[in-house]
């Protein structure tokens, strides 16, 4: 590590990222109550960590929530110190590229376009907060050199359920971290493909996070995704954003993410590769992962008991208030609310997505 010092972060904007509804944490994580306002891992919502996690670097009046208007409520109450006006509502989801193109519009008016506006998750886990705090600042003096930043999580293993980033040469050190160019992001990758990336000790899990100067970002909106830039421009500068006209202009937006519409075609990327305990806890399996186990591998978590014979390596997440029993299983997943009761093999935990697509088909409204 070289020496680190200290930096300016007067002109920091912190956007947070917390419209999803975790629909892979179903029959907990539900339209009303998506998994970022829940206290899914310990006694604080994970929005509420990253609110947090974050608070040492800027004050409050510099962070920003992006997020629907059925979430909006929730947060506001979560996040007292938080100014009602900072949490900025769209009408509907259309991807990570329209939500943060917005947001920086709507901070470029205020700020000027020199600020440096930084993007992160609402419903990630980080074990190692300092470590992440400093990779924040060194994305924020990264991008005033003129890159788009983004945070790279040095893998663990050769996951298949995340992007990659590949770095190619070094543009020296920030806050005791050498920094990279990117040559490429690759999607999802199959097993070997994941394996060989790990191996090389190139590429890292892009974890979402960004950092950009306003004025770079808004060029890029301009020069790649011009009429979704034309777009926002209305809407950004619009006196109501919940009027007819502007939510019919907002409709006509093509989803796309930052990833796909920006990042991935930009020039002048950088990675800030980043140890921090990090997890999307993207799945009941992740969350299994992060939870402490007993001697048998067993996690029991929310209300309720768990009592086990001949149990191994299984989940337990009681909502209901009720005794789960269990009787010579290994690697499940239960989880019971109530009104729901979900029943899995631990490993098949990616596919709690296309179970609420079908009560979507069905019309199972109720229990979304």
């Amino acid at each position: 590590m070289g020496t680190m010092q200290s930096i300016d972060l007067s002109d920091v904007y912190i956007t947070i990222l917390a419209g999803g509804s975790g629909t892979r944490l179903w029959p907990l994580s539900r339209k009303a109550h998506p998994k970022q306002i829940l206290p899914l891992v310990g006694e604080r919502s994970l929005l509420r960590r990253t609110v947090d996690r974050i608070s040492p670097l800027v004050p409050p009046e510099r962070i920003f929530i992006l997020t629907g208007p059925e979430h909006a409520p929730g947060i506001a109450e979560q996040l007292p110190e938080v100014p009602t006006e900072n949490v900025w509502i769209e009408p509907s989801p259309k991807g990570t590229a329209p939500a943060l193109g917005l947001a920086a519009m709507r901070l470029a008016q205020r700020a000027g376009g020199q600020s440096v506006m930084v993007s992160v998750h609402a419903d990630h886990m980080v074990a190692d907060e300092e470590a992440f705090r400093t990779s924040v600042r060194a994305a924020v003096a990264t991008a005033r050199r003129g890159f788009l930043v983004t945070v790279g999580i040095v893998p663990t293993h050769p996951e298949t359920g995340f992007g990659y980033i590949e770095r190619s040469e070094a543009l020296g050190p920030e806050q005791g971290i050498d920094v990279y160019r990117v040559s490429r992001f690759t999607e999802k990758p199959a097993l070997p493909k994941a394996q060989e990336f790990v191996a090389s000790g190139r590429f890292y899990w892009n974890s979402g996070y960004f950092a950009w100067t306003l004025d770079h970002i808004l060029m890029e909106y301009q020069r790649l995704l011009p009429n979704l830039h034309a777009q926002l421009d209305i809407i950004g500068t619009a006196d109501d954003i919940a009027s007819p006209r502007i939510q019919g202009i907002w409709e006509q937006i093509q989803p796309v993410t930052i990833d796909v519409g920006i990042m991935e075609q930009a020039r002048h990327v950088a990675v800030v590769p980043a140890e921090m305990g990090w997890s999307d806890v993207g799945s009941w399996a992740a969350i299994y992962d992060v939870l402490e186990k007993d001697a048998e591998g067993n996690v029991t978590a929310g209300v309720g008991e768990h009592l086990a014979i001949g149990t191994r390596n299984t989940l337990v997440h009681g909502q209901s208030g009720r005794l789960i029993a269990t009787i010579g299983v290994d690697g499940l997943v239960i989880v019971d609310t109530g009104d729901a009761l979900l029943v899995m093999d631990r490993n098949r935990a990616q596919e709690v997505g296309a179970l609420v697509e079908r009560l979507r088909a069905q019309g199972k409204h109720g229990h979304l």
